[in-house]
């Protein structure tokens, strides 16, 4: 399950329990529609309370933002205590024309990805 939430420069969005492609679906869906706003959209994602996602949802992130949005968002900033998340979100910043920070603290996240 997610939640999302959106502000003039930015899609905050929490994943809780496991990952899926319909929640991936929805968070597509808003990323979509903030990218046809004017100016710069940064990306917030609160994945400590993430227990785990499905594949598709693995190849679905791979899709959307090294091959069809690499080069759509300012700053994403992932909150996570998972070292394979982490290792992941570095892995991005290959594909992804981002600046990507990967944080403990929500509240250190928020702060940068907001500024």
């Amino acid at each position: 399950m997610i939640t999302i939430e959106q502000a003039p420069t930015l899609l905050n969005v929490t994943v809780l329990g496991e990952f899926t492609l319909a929640d991936f679906k929805q968070f597509e869906e808003h990323a979509l529609y903030k990218l046809k706003s004017p100016g710069t959209v940064n990306l917030l994602f609160n994945l400590r309370d993430m227990i785990s996602y499905t594949v598709d949802v693995a190849w679905g992130e791979i899709k959307f933002f090294s091959r069809e949005h690499s080069h759509d968002f300012s700053k994403i900033a992932v909150v996570t205590n998972d070292q394979w998340i982490t290792w992941q979100a570095w892995l991005s910043r290959l594909f992804v024309d981002a600046d990507i920070r990967v944080f403990a603290d929500y509240e250190q996240a928020q702060a940068w990805v907001s500024a």
